[in-house]
């Protein structure tokens, strides 16, 4: 190990070298049972109590395929945009004790999903290879030492999890940055969500990513030797063992190093990777079909149902959502992530202005999250509406809307009578500003000089003697009209 890498690789050089990425993400299907068994296939239950001979690997024992994951995976292949095609069921082969037969069922060259794509909210196509079905592996637990097997007093083994259905995403090695590759995460979590086919959740293990990193010199075409790191379970561990594997492999290059393929340990708490085990091949497992298993060839009709059960995917809400306000799809993102989309759609579409809608969801809204499942498009755009037609300010109108968010009532009209919230009137509003001028001479000085910093005091003020019911922007309109006219 060098002296660098014992410290901390350093920061990228980014003007001479490029980072390639190309992430492996495990998904576990919502199925009710395991893949090829009866055993449920539930999250947290006691250890070794979810496993039958065909889990176990049993001699005699035989899988019987589950019809709800071949459906969920292809639904998750319709939402790539794959090519969903026939596909047959390999025997990967290899010695560990999280299978206890020694092998994992699995696809190999002839996978469900192929050629697909994933489009980032800031526009970016990532490729998808292949979504491939398998069964996932028990879990051991290393105990004493660090939690490694290498300094490990002993080893539990868990096998509920052995045997849950799991789709594999690999991603073409398009990513270019550690940004990316957590965008192209969360997006993709996003879709699995949205198909119904996994609850995306990270910290229970059901899904699960694995990132191959690689450098090269800036603009060469030649891929670089890709290492591959394991054990990151949250996007910011992504993210930093990303950057810290490609400066590492950078330190190595300019140090006239060879980077070495093989696969790599994230550790969190000491912000870096560490070397595993040389990488495999193909060839080292040993792959041949599953001889207990028929080839998987899902007619058009089935095919069709997989399609036909897709709601609308993270995209195209997003693109929806901007259309709908006169935006652009990367400015709406967030309001999408939090499901929020719909209220705008709806409100926009009932008249409300789109402006104040999205401010209002994205602030106001999106605060109270609980509380925006009682909200009803029609009231949101009913306060909006208001809004834009100066029947309330902004002030009245985010306490008309966090009114409604507590459930206070579902008519925002009822709510502003009851809070004294009315329009005031040009003339009253004029005579409390020219009042606040008069009290302020100097500042006022400035304000009519050009001093945009001093427009906030005389805004406060009326909003202060006029308890909130003045427009702020009514205000600031007649203020520039008495400092042009003085």
């Amino acid at each position: 190990m060098s002296e660098r890498e014992a410290s901390g690789a350093g920061a990228l050089d980014g003007a001479r070298y490029e980072i390639v990425v190309g992430l492996e993400v495990h998904c576990e299907l919502r199925t009710r049972t395991k893949l090829f068994c009866g055993c449920p296939n539930s999250f947290g239950d006691e250890p070794n109590t979810n496993i039958c001979p065909v889990c176990l690997g049993l001699p005699g024992s035989l899988p019987v395929l589950n019809r709800q994951a071949v459906e969920y995976a292809m639904r998750i292949g319709e939402a790539l945009h794959c090519q969903v095609r026939p596909s047959i069921f390999h025997r990967k082969n290899y010695f560990y004790p999280d299978m206890p037969k020694d092998y994992q069922v699995s696809q190999y060259d002839e996978p469900i999903n192929v050629e697909g794509w994933l489009e980032l909210p800031a526009g970016k196509r990532i490729g998808i290879t292949r979504a491939h079905m398998e069964e996932d592996t028990g879990k051991s637990t290393h105990m004493g030492g660090a939690g490694r097997i290498g300094d490990a007093t002993h080893s539990l083994v868990d096998y509920n999890r052995a045997g849950v259905p799991l789709v594999e995403i690999v991603s073409e090695p398009d990513i270019r940055s550690a940004d990316e590759a957590r965008a192209y995460v969360s997006e993709l979590r996003a879709i699995l969500v949205a198909t119904g086919a996994s609850d995306g959740k990270m910290e229970e293990g059901s899904l699960r990513v694995d990132a191959n990193v690689s450098v090269r010199p800036a603009h060469s075409a030649t891929f670089g030797t890709r290492c591959e790191i394991k054990n990151m379970n949250s996007l910011r561990s992504l993210g930093r063992a990303i950057d810290y594997e490609a400066a590492r492999q950078v330190d190595v290059l300019q140090a006239g190093g060879r980077v070495v393929q093989e696969t790599r340990h994230w550790n969190e708490d000491e912000g870096r990777t560490s070397s595993m085990r040389s990488k495999e091949e193909a060839y080292d497992y040993r792959y041949f079909p599953e001889p207990d298993l028929v080839p998987l060839v899902p007619d058009e009709a089935w095919r069709e149902s997989a399609r036909c059960a897709l709601p609308p995917m993270p995209g195209e809400r997003r693109r929806a959502l901007a259309e709908a306000a006169g935006t652009d799809p990367a400015s709406v993102a967030l309001l999408v992530e939090l499901d929020l989309d719909g209220l705008v759609v709806e409100a926009v579409a009932a008249g409300a202005d789109a402006r104040i809608a999205l401010n209002r969801a994205a602030n106001e809204v999106a605060a109270d999250l609980e509380g925006a499942r009682r909200l009803s498009p029609a009231s949101f755009a009913k306060v909006v509406s208001m809004e834009a037609a100066a029947k309330l300010t902004a002030t009245q109108a985010k306490q008309v809307l966090a009114a409604l968010l507590a459930g206070e009532s579902d008519d925002p009209e009822a709510i502003a009578a009851r809070r004294g919230f009315e329009a005031m009137d040009t003339t009253a509003l004029e005579i409390v500003i020219d009042e606040v001028i008069a009290a302020n001479p100097e500042p006022w000085e400035r304000f009519k000089g050009g001093d945009p910093k001093v427009a906030g005091l005389f805004v406060g003020q009326v909003m202060k003697r006029t308890k909130g019911k003045a427009d702020g922007k009514a205000v600031t309109s007649i203020l520039r009209e008495r400092a042009g006219g003085g």
